[in-house]
């Protein structure tokens, strides 16, 4: 069971670090932004940018609560919340196996 749960973190993992690689590229691409006085491909850009680093910003916290699951799988303290000890729950890990907080304590983040 652990092994399928290391697979399923590491696969994660990998396509999270991908997808922000992806991201980093498209936003370095973008070069100079400049704004005039008409709403323009400036103003689109801009906009689009303040996606990517929303996005960015979403994929890295992600990230973070992966790498963490696998530390705790490592310490085989997985399933347990990083707040109150607690089982997290198979349902919710089920769900989201990269859970580090059970629901309560996730609510209350």
């Amino acid at each position: 069971m652990a092994d399928d749960i290391a697979a399923v973190l590491a696969a994660k993992r990998t396509a999270l670090e991908r997808q922000l690689d992806v991201l980093t590229a498209s936003q370095s691409d973008t070069g100079g932004i400049s704004f005039g006085k008409r709403v323009g491909e400036g103003t689109s850009l801009a906009v689009e940018r303040l996606s990517q680093v929303a996005a960015h910003d979403q994929l890295r916290d992600l990230l973070t609560d992966v790498v963490r699951a696998e530390a705790k799988l490592a310490a085989q303290t997985y399933g347990s919340c990083d707040r109150c000890g607690e089982p997290i729950g198979a349902p919710r890990l089920e769900a989201k196996p990269w859970a580090t907080h059970c629901v309560t304590c996730a609510a209350n983040r």
